[in-house]
């Protein structure tokens, strides 16, 4: 197992984590467009599961549970640094106080929703692709893609929905929203996947990798198996 990091490698996991902390504050706004209701995060937070897809296809499990966690720590540090610096006093000529705490100041709920959605839809993601793959034998990349994160995305909105906006939102309002957060993200998936198609022989090809994880623990918390 190689234990060098490539450019492609960083590169993606550099994307992945800024699609992370963006969207961790892009899930704070529920956006409405016509009768489709869904947090602003839906602009971004698929790109996360897309990249998660390519890193598992190429890297294997391993890489993605680094990844993952790399992510999730950086997340952490931003979250901490943003309400850290809500709870500094503001300039007193500085009138934006309000405005800035009132978009950057996520409750200890919406992070705490985040970060659990975000861990077990990432694994969830992450599982289904690389046994798909020993299954399949490689083949048939884009029904692993569509199914895997159809999985995490699903866990991912299960979770971070009711932990999030139980009791803000009617319930029925909140079920519509779950199951319209998982049908474009995962209609997103499906409309960008001859790109991601592209980029994963693209990285295969320049990279040389292709991992099997056929001797692979799969427990998520075993970060020191890279």
């Amino acid at each position: 197992m190689k234990k060098m990091v490539s450019v492609p490698f960083m590169t993606l996991g550099i994307l992945f984590v800024v699609c992370l902390i963006v969207s961790n504050f892009l899930e704070t706004k529920v956006i409405q467009i016509g009768p489709v209701t869904s947090t602003a995060g839906l602009l971004v937070f698929p790109l996360s599961y897309i990249i998660n897809d390519c890193i598992s296809e190429v890297w294997g499990y391993r890489k993605a549970r680094l990844i993952i966690w790399c992510g999730f720590a950086m997340n952490f540090v931003a979250v901490a640094l943003v309400q850290l610096s809500i709870i500094l006093p503001a300039a007193p000529f500085w009138e934006g106080g309000d405005s800035f705490n009132m978009i950057f100041g996520m409750t200890p709920r919406i992070v705490a929703a985040s970060f659990a959605a975000f861990l077990t839809g990432s694994f969830i993601n992450a599982y289904v692709m690389s046994k798909m793959k020993i299954s399949s034998q490689g083949k048939h990349f884009s029904l692993r893609a569509v199914v895997s994160t159809i999985a995490g995305e699903s866990a991912d909105s299960l979770i971070f929905f009711p932990i999030a906006f139980f009791g803000l939102i009617p319930s029925d309002r909140m079920a519509l929203m779950v199951v319209t957060q998982i049908a474009l993200k995962s209609l997103y998936e499906i409309i960008v996947l001859p790109v991601t198609i592209r980029i994963v022989r693209y990285v295969k090809k320049i990279d040389g990798s292709d991992v099997y994880d056929t001797q692979v623990s799969f427990n998520p918390f075993k970060i020191r198996q890279l």
